[in-house]
């Protein structure tokens, strides 16, 4: 999946910005209702601090682990499927 499809950049705690590089996905539960399937999932991925070095700060730019919580609601028919990041 695209990660500009997933709330990841709204899910940062320890940074400022991803681009959804490195992820890793662990389905958390599986739930079925009336005409859905509901999966909790918990994302890995890394973030980084954007803007806080200068050009000859000897200070290389570090990525930082990075992870949140997602919902997806499938339809079990149209399969259409909504995203929403779950607050801790």
């Amino acid at each position: 999946m695209d990660a500009a499809l997933l709330p990841l950049q709204q899910g940062l705690a320890q940074s400022s910005y991803t681009d959804g590089a490195n992820r890793s996905v662990m389905i958390i539960s599986v739930t079925e209702g009336a005409g859905f399937i509901r999966v909790k999932t918990g994302i890995f991925y890394t973030g980084m601090i954007a803007g806080c070095s200068c050009a000859d700060d000897p200070t290389p730019m570090s990525e930082l682990a990075e992870y949140c919580e997602v919902q997806f609601d499938i339809d079990q028919i149209t399969a259409e499927t909504t995203v929403t990041l779950l607050e801790e």
